[in-house]
């Protein structure tokens, strides 16, 4: 049981969700919360992660730490992708058993389900066919994440989970135009199209693909109640070799509504353009999360609201575009 006393190491606790895990956590009076920056240990580094397990000994560990990106940034980078998430999660997840943490969350991505799988994906979708291309190295990286805490929990009985949640956004994002996921870049996009009273927005792709998309809100809530699920009631929910759950909202919209609906928070009165010659990805990626439901949590904020929270995030903090 996690008391609000006990001491929780968040990885990546600077991040868009692990920032937005810490929030919450603080909210429902969490004090004792764990973390340090890249700069301060280098979670590919097992004697750096080795060294703050031993000073620290945190009780609870929830690793959110990852190197992620968009179509391009996967598409340029697939080596450092499939390097960096391997190294990050072998290091964490095995200090974690070596020093008796009593539980760990591990956060996963929908990219591990096959590109050619019926919609929306139910857990047991995974490793059922083959992997979308552009994301490939990074979704391998992921699964390994999975197997690494199912395999620990099947040989030493620990209490390791995963989740897998959908494509998320929201404050804290990263909103580089050409390496970020595609709510922040075409945030950026459209705003500086607004700023700079360009006739239109050029958006990757066809706009046909079909997205979910969920608030890191919503997210650190749900990763708190799963981190929080008695461990007899995860288990009984779960397979010791199927044992992650998706979280998302069962809802999704194409590309081309996104940027519909982005524009009109923006307020940009030009033209959205789509270049089909740029890739799609996988075209409609929608989980199923009856499972989820099942264990007592559903999201709570809705696509447009969570848009708007996001765009007064951004011209709070990135929003000095010039004309």
């Amino acid at each position: 049981m996690i008391q609000t006393s006990s001491k929780i190491y968040i990885a990546g606790h600077q991040g868009m969700v692990g920032s937005a895990i810490a929030r919450h956590l603080r909210d429902a009076g969490h004090q004792n919360i764990l973390g340090l920056t890249h700069h301060q240990m280098d979670l590919t580094n097992q004697g750096q992660v080795e060294d703050f397990f031993a000073e620290n000994r945190p009780e609870f560990v929830v690793l959110a730490a990852a190197k992620v990106g968009g179509i391009h940034a996967n598409n340029t980078y697939p080596a450092e992708f499939i390097y960096s998430n391997l190294m990050i999660e072998t290091s964490i997840i095995d200090v974690c058993y070596r020093y008796g943490i009593k539980r760990l969350l591990f956060l996963g991505s929908s990219c591990i389900y096959p590109r050619a799988v019926p919609q929306p994906m139910r857990e047991n979708a995974l490793l059922t066919g083959v992997l979308e291309k552009t994301n490939e190295p990074y979704a391998i990286a992921k699964i390994a994440g999975i197997k690494l805490c199912e395999s620990y929990n099947r040989q030493y009985g620990t209490d390791f989970r995963s989740v897998m949640p959908t494509n998320l956004y929201g404050p804290g994002d990263n909103f580089h135009p050409i390496n970020s996921h595609v709510i922040p870049a075409l945030v950026r996009r459209i705003h500086e199209a607004k700023i700079r009273q360009q006739p239109e927005v050029v958006i990757w792709g066809s706009g046909r693909a079909m997205r979910e998309f969920l608030h890191v809100d919503d997210m650190a809530a749900a990763c708190v109640h799963v981190l929080s699920l008695p461990q007899a009631v995860y288990q009984a929910h779960t397979h010791p070799m199927l044992s992650h759950i998706n979280i998302g909202t069962g809802l999704d919209c194409s590309i081309r509504e996104l940027a519909e609906t982005l524009k009109k928070v923006i307020n940009y009165s030009g033209k959205l353009v789509f270049d089909p010659g740029k890739p799609d990805g996988t075209l409609r990626k929608l989980l199923d999360v009856s499972l989820l439901k099942k264990l007592g949590w559903t999201h709570r904020i809705n696509l447009e609201q969570g848009l708007i929270d996001t765009y007064r995030w951004f011209l709070a903090h990135e929003g000095e575009i010039r004309a």
